[in-house]
């Protein structure tokens, strides 16, 4: 009996560590999508997120984003981006911290075109 309470302890503690992080729910624009235009780049998370750092890039390079929300960890992110970006490729790069403090990053890809 000591054996099996003991592998159970064994078992949780290191599953513990396999258990899932924040991740980005919902993009906007969709990953892959193709849009018109842009109005706001958003994302929403499972768990709250702190975004630490955020990027675009388009077909001429980065791209300057006003970031709407702040440092904080909150469950959807808001930046936006400059009025009329024109047709091309975009890809959005992001990096923060999990509610267990954990590092996260990942990243979407749109197009526009008319």
């Amino acid at each position: 009996m000591r054996q099996m309470t003991f592998a159970l302890l064994v078992l949780a503690a290191t599953t513990t560590g396999a258990l899932p992080h924040s991740k980005a729910e919902r993009t906007t624009p969709a990953n892959e999508a193709t849009v018109a235009a842009v109005e706001a780049i958003e994302m929403r998370f499972d768990d709250p997120m702190r975004v630490t750092a955020i990027t675009l890039t388009g077909p001429d390079g980065d791209v300057r984003i006003e970031r709407e929300t702040g440092m904080d960890a909150v469950t959807e992110f808001r930046a936006l981006p400059p009025a009329d970006l024109p047709d091309g490729a975009y890809t959005v790069d992001w990096r923060g911290l999990s509610s267990d403090g954990h590092p996260m990053q990942g990243t979407f890809s749109f197009d526009i075109a008319d």
